[in-house]
């Protein structure tokens, strides 16, 4: 990334309760794939936060901390769902030209 903004310059911090990963449907896990971000020097923050909240439906706090990540670790796990909810998310992400991966858990 090529900036590293505290996330209080993008979002307003609130404590929230993680979702109950028995719950079903895209984005809360248990379906089988997952969306891979991978870090490069292009995007910056701002661009990386706002295609994940639109691909994703995630809020800015959690576009923020996997933004952190993909920056700090090199990539970064940014949605759990079914393999065509996955598919449908990382094309989203890839238009910014990013790359993106999806797996099988």
């Amino acid at each position: 990334m090529r900036t590293n903004p505290s996330c209080a310059s993008f979002c307003e911090m609130t404590i929230q309760l993680l979702p109950d990963l028995r719950e079903q449907g895209p984005g809360t896990g248990g379906d089988g794939y997952v969306v891979i971000v991978f870090n490069n020097d292009k995007n910056t923050y701002e661009e990386v936060m706002e295609i994940l909240m639109k691909a994703t439906g995630c809020t800015a706090e959690e576009a923020w901390i996997e933004t952190w990540e993909v920056d700090h670790l090199g990539k970064s796990v940014v949605h759990h769902a079914g393999q065509d909810e996955c598919e449908r998310a990382a094309s989203i992400i890839r238009t910014i030209g990013i790359k993106v991966e999806v797996r099988q858990e």
